[in-house]
C-alpha cells in the first residue's frame, strides 16, 4: 500500500512538473528574430529589427542583386535607377543594379554589362533561407549562362545579414563559391568587375549633386584610389543631409588579397581581383587572368560595413581589424 501511494505521488509530480516545459515547447519564442527573411515570388525581403534593410532579387533578372540598400536611419545608400526612376539621378550604366557580383570576361563571355549578347547569372534554387536572432542567411545556387545558352560555370552565393550592435551601423557578408563544372574557367583580366555597388548620387565624388569622398586602408584618397590595392576601401558622403558611408572589406583569405579597387568618381564602387593589367597599366592583357581547373572551386568573401559619419567617425579601420581577426580563427 505504501508503495502504491509513493507511485501516485511520483506520477503526480512528474506530470505537474512537466506542464511548464510542455507549454514552453508549444509557445513561440519570446525573443523575436532580429533579422527576418520573407521569401516572395521574385525576391527575398530582409528586415532588421522590423525595418526593411534590403531585398534580394533573383527571378527574371540579368543577375541576382540587392535593392534597396538602406543604411543607418533607413537612409538609401545606393542609386535607384534602373530599378526605379527618381529625380536627380544619372541614367548611365544600366547594369549598375544597386549591389551585385559578376564579371566582364568569363571564358570570353561578358556577364558585367547588359549590352548585346551578354551572359546572365540565372537562379537555380535556394539551399537555405533562414531568419535569426543574431543574423539571417540566404544560400542560393546560380548558373552562369552565356548568350548562346552555354553554362560557363556555377556558383553558390551566401549572404549573411547581421543584427547590428548599434543603430549607427549595418553589416552584410557576401560569399561566392565558383565551380568550373566540365572544363577550365578563366576569369579574364578586365576592369569590368566584380563585387560592386552603385552609390546614392549625393555620395559620389563628382556630379551635379555629388559631395562624397573615398579613403582606402593605405591612406590614399578620392580619385587616386582607382586601381590601387588595399585591404579595405570606404566611400562616404551626404544622404538627406546626414553623412554616411559604405566600406567594403576584402577577406584576408581571398585569392590575391589585398584586392584592386575599381572605384569611380561617379559612384561605382567595386572590389576586382582580376583586372591587374588595366589597373597597373601592364602590356600583358592576360596578366590578371584567374584560372579555375575543371571540377575545382574557388571562394571569395567580402563584408559590407554601412556606417554613420566619415571614415574616422565610422571607425572603419577598427572594424576591419575586428573582421580580419575573426577571419583568422
Amino acid at each position: 500500500m505504501r508503495m502504491h501511494n509513493v507511485s501516485k505521488i511520483g506520477i503526480r509530480f512528474l506530470f505537474t512538473s512537466s506542464i511548464p516545459v510542455l507549454l514552453g515547447l508549444a509557445q513561440p519564442s519570446l525573443a523575436a528574430d532580429r533579422v527576418a527573411l520573407k521569401q516572395l515570388e521574385d525576391r527575398i525581403r530582409v528586415e532588421i529589427d522590423g525595418q526593411l534593410f534590403t531585398e534580394y532579387y533573383f527571378k527574371d533578372v540579368p543577375r541576382p542583386f540587392c535593392y534597396p540598400l538602406l543604411g543607418p536611419g533607413g537612409l538609401p545608400m545606393t542609386r535607384n535607377w534602373p530599378m526605379k526612376d527618381v529625380p536627380d539621378e544619372e541614367h548611365d550604366h544600366p547594369h549598375h543594379r544597386s549591389l551585385w557580383f559578376t564579371h566582364g570576361a568569363v571564358n570570353g563571355h561578358d556577364f558585367w554589362s547588359e549590352a548585346k549578347n551578354f551572359g546572365k547569372i540565372v537562379h537555380d534554387g535556394f539551399a537555405e533561407v533562414k531568419s535569426g536572432k543574431s543574423d539571417g542567411v540566404i544560400r542560393a545556387r546560380n548558373k552562369w549562362v552565356a548568350a548562346d545558352g552555354t553554362v560557363v560555370c556555377t556558383d553558390e552565393t551566401t549572404l549573411r545579414f547581421h543584427a547590428p550592435a548599434a543603430p549607427s551601423e549595418r553589416m552584410l557578408d557576401w560569399e561566392v563559391t565558383i565551380t568550373a563544372p566540365g572544363k577550365e574557367v578563366v576569369f579574364g583580366d578586365t576592369k569590368e568587375g566584380s563585387m560592386g555597388l552603385r552609390l546614392a548620387e549625393t555620395m559620389r565624388l563628382k556630379g551635379k549633386v555629388g559631395k562624397g569622398h573615398i579613403v582606402n586602408s593605405e591612406g590614399i584618397k578620392d580619385g587616386d584610389t582607382w586601381g590601387k590595392r588595399a585591404a579595405w576601401c570606404d566611400y562616404y558622403g551626404p544622404v538627406q543631409g546626414k553623412i554616411v558611408g559604405v566600406a567594403i572589406f576584402d577577406h584576408p583569405g581571398n585569392p590575391r588579397h589585398p584586392t584592386w579597387w575599381h572605384v569611380r568618381d561617379y559612384g561605382l564602387f567595386a572590389a576586382n581581383p582580376f583586372g591587374k593589367h588595366d589597373f597597373e597599366k601592364l602590356p600583358d592583357k592576360t596578366a590578371g587572368d584567374f584560372k579555375i581547373a575543371a571540377g575545382q572551386t574557388v571562394t571569395f568573401r567580402w563584408r559590407f560595413y554601412l556606417h554613420e559619419g566619415d571614415t574616422g567617425q565610422g571607425k572603419v579601420a577598427q572594424r576591419y581589424a575586428d573582421y580580419a581577426r575573426s577571419a583568422s580563427r
